[in-house]
């Protein structure tokens, strides 16, 4: 990791890997986008067929059936270690009572005449990729929120090399009460749910990461069906002063570079011990690890460790950038909470660690990325529901109100607005 002083240098050096731009304008994404392209017409000109050629030539596996057996579904729990079972079900259960508790409420004021209404969309599909690693964790951080939101049919597609998904995949699914689950993977699986095939229902929101393909299908699908967001790689900002462990600020950073060599870890400090602590030791302790070769990766070419003036300084940094995950590891942290306005996730103290942000702490762990926290939230029960307002006006209401609308439609040049409202003269107590 590289040591970058100032903020200046650091806003320079961390905007290169940082935006959406980084998905959609590279040369070689723009041909990524015609091919994408090519697959979304083909699965929505032929269906199922296109599916099965897909799963053949892409993913190298044979489709012998897209949707996968209730019985097989309901027999995976059978068929994970005991210990990984219980610790999804833990999981789930922080999951569960986070969600419940961030459900927006029904209002209305009879007085005004207006209120709101909840309401979800009535199917929603999930994306949990494939590729190096398992994600049951992804499972029930997508499907969770979708249920206790209301959405009636959650359904589910995920890659398999083997033409079905994993026993932990599954049983993820299980617990979080999925309905159907279908085994497709990459650009023709958002194809597939964003308009429908034989097999595949069209749903009203896809949600859930993926590679650049299924970015870019996501990104080409939207405006037909509804997205949760646009994915890149994930990112990880350590604000740290002198009180900082630096082992453990290793361990955090080395785990969020893990998940790819495109993933971006940063330590921001107001030390010059810590800075040089953590550079001279993380290699050591990344050599150890089984994907140590993507850790370092990751960790060389995409990681940095900032030396600022003050915290002040890191909190500047942390708004520029708007990262995914913000570690707050200072001796005051709730001192910085009121200055942070653009973060997916914030995790206060070595306690709180982002680790258990992906697995156990209770929100979803689909954050967004690529500077897109400047205006958007995490994946929540907010993003599978609608408000729908309610307009109820009485008499003497809707009298005072007739007039006002009458004089703005007149402004504007709408006269058939203007009458509509000042026809209600003739309205009765």
């Amino acid at each position: 990791m590289k040591i970058i002083k100032g903020l200046e240098k650091a806003k320079l050096t961390i905007s290169k890997f940082n935006g959406l731009s980084s998905i959609s304008d590279s040369d070689q994404n723009v041909e990524f986008e015609k091919v994408v392209s090519e697959i979304i017409e083909n699965v929505k000109r032929e269906g199922d067929s296109a599916l099965r050629h897909y799963a053949q030539s892409l993913d190298k596996a044979e489709l012998k059936q897209i949707e996968v057996d209730s019985e097989l579904i309901d027999s995976s729990l059978d068929k994970v270690p005991t210990e990984l079972l219980d610790a999804l079900m833990k999981a789930s259960e922080r999951m569960t009572a986070f969600h419940k508790k961030s459900m927006p409420k029904e209002w209305k004021d009879p007085e005004a005449g207006y209120g709101s209404i909840v309401r979800a969309v009535e199917k929603a599909g999930l994306y949990i990729p494939g590729g190096t690693a398992l994600y049951p964790s992804t499972v029930l951080m997508s499907a969770i929120p979708a249920k206790i939101a209301g959405v009636n049919e959650v359904i589910m597609c995920t890659p398999s090399k083997s033409g079905l998904p994993h026993e932990y995949i599954l049983a993820a699914a299980k617990i979080a009460n999925v309905d159907r689950i279908f085994s497709l993977g990459g650009a023709q699986a958002i194809a597939a749910m964003a308009y429908g095939t034989q097999t595949v229902p069209k749903v009203d929101l896809i949600c859930g990461p993926g590679n650049i393909f299924v970015t870019l299908a996501k990104k080409q699908v939207y405006g037909d069906v509804g997205i949760d967001g646009m994915y890149g790689p994930t990112e990880t900002m350590i604000v740290a002063d002198e009180t900082a462990d630096p082992e453990l600020c290793i361990y955090d950073l080395i785990a969020q570079a893990e998940h790819d060599e495109l993933s971006i870890p940063t330590l921001v400090t107001n030390s010059q011990k810590l800075a040089e602590s953590v550079q001279e030791s993380w290699k050591p302790i990344a050599e150890e690890m089984d994907r140590k070769s993507i850790i370092c990766a990751s960790m060389e070419n995409r990681g940095s460790i900032v030396i600022v003036n003050s915290l002040i300084e890191a909190i500047e940094l942390v708004n520029i950038v708007a990262p995914e995950h913000v570690s707050l590891v200072t001796k005051t942290p709730y001192e910085l909470i009121p200055s942070i306005r653009n973060a997916g996730m914030i995790f206060i103290g070595e306690n709180s660690h982002e680790v258990l942000g992906d697995y156990t702490a209770g929100p979803s762990h689909i954050m967004p990325t690529s500077n897109t926290a400047r205006y958007s939230s995490g994946l929540g029960v907010q993003s599978f529901i609608k408000h729908i307002p309610v307009v109820d006006f009485g008499y003497e209401t809707a009298i005072s109100l007739n007039s006002v609308a009458a004089i703005i439609a007149r402004a504007e040049g709408f006269t058939a607005h203007a009458k509509a409202a000042e026809a209600r003269k003739k309205l009765r107590k």
